[in-house]
């Protein structure tokens, strides 16, 4: 029989892992590639502020993995993962149920020769009274429509009471890391783009947006020279930036910060830290760390065990050269743990030796909507150069293109930027539905 690689969880790493192997090795017959995933479709994650603010409508930019795993020669499980049981080298996949809460599919398990966990990261909200109860994470595409719903309903709101003078929307964003600060760019662009299809009982001016960090500085995992003039362009936006400010509850009303104010807001987001999905802590005989992570080696094995490997946000890969820092959960981290278990797989089943895996940064891109885009490129024959503006925004732009490329092949991808273009000129610029 081949070589059963089963991959669980189908974001930006564990789909492009599963179609370069489903390519590589299922195409052959080597080796049987299944991909487990809870959702039947895929959005790439640093798209869903795009998503919340309308700017993006997922579902012309969602990816089928039927359709995915049809083209590229692997096999789909609907399902989430609930238990990993070493001694059969199987995992369990909890039941499935249907919209009306019937169940579609019962509890099942699947076996492996090697497994691949790559369920990303959730939203952590350390434990802060209220923030799970009235904050909205952007975690999935669900979430994310979910908060988009909610700002649209106070426009209409506004829109359908012409005798009122106008409204207003108060939004918070706890945590001021990428997702924050692209987030409350998009909304800025997001308000006047609203106003300009005729709900303008709410001016662009009176949606404040409020973003609150905990930390001295916004993006306090970049460099300070990225972080400054982004700072400054939110400000100059309209965005109030609080720093040095720790939420200490959050309620129905707004937030209250550790230093006794209060922040009204009808809408709160949440996205500040990250943490592994809690079933990881619990899996048969694999260490974690405090925030669920798997513990793995410099080859992605997880440190009790040579066939269950872990990569992207929920594995914690050592750094070498850090003082025990770990590979940082960005996507560029992802997208190379990826490209590096394509081979590692491939060596695994004839066992040979495996590579390990050395973090590599090529820069960080933070896009502010329309208004900018800002970051640093870093690489052996550029060194760390700033890009700024209009240029930033290009080589953002392509980050995505890059991932769909690994999914699609170049010639797809081209006819998706067409098909994007022209879609642009036949559609409204926000979603208004």
């Amino acid at each position: 029989m081949s070589h059963r690689i089963v991959i669980v969880g189908g974001g930006a790493g564990g789909l492009e892992l599963a179609t370069r192997l489903g390519r590589k090795l299922g195409k052959s017959g080597a080796a049987r590639i299944i991909l487990v995933d809870a959702n039947l479709t895929h959005i790439w994650k640093p798209l869903l502020h795009e998503v919340a603010a309308g700017s993006l409508n997922s579902s012309e930019d969602e990816l089928n993995y039927v359709a995915q795993a049809k083209w590229n020669h692997f096999e789909f499980q609907l399902g989430r993962m609930s238990g990993l049981d070493r001694a059969s080298k199987s995992i369990t996949l909890a039941p499935t149920l249907d919209d009306d809460g019937q169940v579609l599919m019962p509890e099942r398990r699947i076996t492996y020769d090697s497994l691949v966990i790559a369920v990303g990261s959730t939203t952590n909200d350390f434990g802060t009274p209220g923030a799970a109860e009235h904050c909205i994470f952007l975690d999935t595409r669900a979430q994310a429509e979910r908060f988009h719903r909610r700002m649209l309903s106070h426009y209409l709101r506004a829109h359908a009471n012409e005798g009122a003078d106008g409204s207003q929307i108060d939004i918070a964003i706890v945590g001021a890391g990428a997702t924050g600060v692209e987030l409350a760019a998009e909304l800025h662009h997001a308000a006047k783009q609203l106003a300009a299809y005729g709900l303008n009982r709410i001016r662009p001016e009176d949606m404040r947006i409020t973003l609150i960090e905990a930390g001295p500085r916004v993006l306090p995992a970049l460099p300070e020279r990225i972080a400054r003039p982004v700072h400054q362009t939110l400000e100059k936006l309209g965005v109030t930036v609080l720093t040095g400010a720790a939420v200490s509850e959050v309620t129905a009303d707004g937030l209250k910060t550790a230093d006794g104010n209060f922040i009204p807001a009808s809408l709160k987001v949440w996205a500040a830290g990250i943490r592994a999905p809690g079933f990881l802590k619990d899996l048969d005989g694999l260490e974690s760390n405090r925030i669920n992570q798997l513990q793995v080696r410099p080859t992605l094995q997880t440190t009790l065990d040579d066939d269950v490997f872990a990569f992207g946000d929920c594995a914690a890969c050592p750094q070498p050269g850090t003082e025990g820092r770990n590979v940082p959960p960005r996507a560029q981290a992802a997208h190379q743990q990826a490209s590096l278990l394509a081979k590692s797989l491939r060596l695994k089943i004839s066992a040979q030796p495996l590579p390990e895996y050395r973090y590599r940064d090529y820069g960080s891109l933070i896009s502010l909507s329309s208004f900018s885009a800002v970051g640093n490129l870093m690489g052996n024959l550029t060194g760390s150069v700033m890009l700024e503006g209009w240029l930033a925004r290009v080589f953002y732009v392509s980050l995505y293109r890059m991932h769909q490329m690994a999914l699609y092949g170049v010639p797809r991808t081209l006819l998706l930027m067409l098909s994007d273009r022209i879609g642009r000129s036949t559609e409204p610029r926000l979603k208004l539905h």
